[in-house]
């Protein structure tokens, strides 16, 4: 089990996978909380059943699993709606988050997860990694990610937090404007960092023990 996590976060259009990627080159395992949150709603599991009981059968596709763009836009119109989902989901994904956590066996181990600050999670972690860029950068490349309107890209971004409150809780910070050749390095150094952290919190446990 892996006793040291750093919470990786950043907002759409970051970069958080091509950094992932980077660190699991270099045999850094992760957990992803946007994976984990899309297997509790899976066909036959019980947030699902309860997603449907509660909104009723448009919430399902034909194939039984889960209507996305009805779900997204019942609660960006109801916030009551909005709260009884986040109360459904959030235990059962934590929940999933720390089985899996536990279960990897690298130095460290990233959580990724794009409202890592928003929720809470960063309680698990022993450091913050934003993944930084500007905004007008950020807004340029999800739009040509996602073939998506501005708008939409707009409202998620006023939805997640502000970059200068993401920075402000951070502990360590990327810099993903550039270049992969310009990404790397600062990966590699970090990961260096990463792992005499890791130590020393391992001898620390050891010591205590």
């Amino acid at each position: 089990m892996s006793q040291y996590i750093v919470g990786l976060t950043g907002g759409i259009g970051c970069g958080k996978t091509t950094v992932t990627n980077l660190f699991s080159d270099l045999g850094v395992q992760h957990v992803d909380a946007d994976v984990i949150a899309r297997d509790v709603v899976k066909p036959g599991t019980a947030c699902l059943a309860a997603i449907a009981e509660q909104f009723g059968p448009s919430m399902l596709l034909a194939d039984g699993s889960l209507n996305r763009p009805a779900l997204r836009q019942h609660i960006f119109t109801d916030a009551t709606a909005k709260t009884w989902l986040e109360q459904l989901l959030h235990p059962a994904i934590r929940q999933q988050l720390l089985t899996y956590l536990a279960a990897c066996s690298s130095d460290y181990v990233l959580l990724v997860a794009p409202l890592l600050l928003e929720n809470n999670l960063q309680l698990y972690c022993h450091r913050v990694l934003v993944i930084d860029l500007p905004e007008a950068l950020q807004l340029s490349r999800t739009l040509a990610r996602d073939q998506v309107s501005e708008q939409q890209v707009a409202a998620i971004m006023a939805a997640q937090l502000s970059r200068e409150d993401r920075l402000a809780q951070a502990d360590d910070v990327i810099v993903n404007d550039s270049t992969l050749e310009q990404l790397l390095p600062q990966v590699q150094l970090l990961h260096k960092r990463y792992l005499q952290l890791a130590a020393a919190a391992k001898n620390m446990t050891s010591d205590n023990s």
